[in-house]
């Protein structure tokens, strides 16, 4: 979820879309499945809007939701005061102010009773919450747990080969 048009041109700049990263990158580790949709939720004086979005919202059977936000970085918050179902915060640096860390601040501190999970700002960020999407629903779907496995297991052999490179070749070769 996005709450507005500079955060979804943030997130499509970076390619760190949920639908983005899954249809690159996510659907080659983890499997052919249509279990994830991308939604705009807008709120900057809209409520009407965002109130319609939270009732499509519940209205889906969705399992885990990742609102990408910027500036103050309300989204996350606003979904996950709606629904008992996991939110994962994405802060985007979207804002003139503190690289990001304005948006990191409104998502990590929500009060207690009312949790969002929340990554690093940006493109790892987004990342992050896509895999840790993947982990979540792996309780749900056992195969994603495999998956997840073999994915670990990818990142730690590149990491080998790129030891072994330098090593061989020096740091000159990265």
């Amino acid at each position: 979820l996005l709450n507005g048009k500079k955060e979804f041109k943030f997130v499509d700049h970076h390619n760190c879309r949920l639908g983005k990263w899954y249809e690159n990158a996510g659907k080659k580790r983890f499997g052919n499945t249509n279990a994830f949709k991308a939604a705009y939720a807008p709120h900057k004086g809209v409520h009407d809007m965002v109130h319609d979005n939270l009732e499509f919202i519940k209205k889906e059977d969705w399992d885990v939701f990742i609102a990408f936000a910027g500036y103050s970085a309300h989204l996350p918050g606003v979904i996950a005061s709606k629904t008992i179902k996991p939110v994962i915060g994405v802060p985007l640096n979207t804002s003139p102010l503190m690289g990001g860390l304005d948006a990191l601040l409104s998502i990590v501190q929500m009060p207690p009773g009312i949790p969002v999970a929340t990554t690093t700002v940006g493109k790892a960020g987004g990342i992050n919450a896509a895999i840790l999407c993947v982990e979540i629903l792996s309780l749900k779907y056992p195969e994603l747990a495999e998956k997840l496995k073999e994915y670990r297991k990818r990142m730690k052999e590149k990491i080998v080969e790129k030891n072994r490179i330098l090593e061989e070749k020096g740091p000159e070769a990265f």
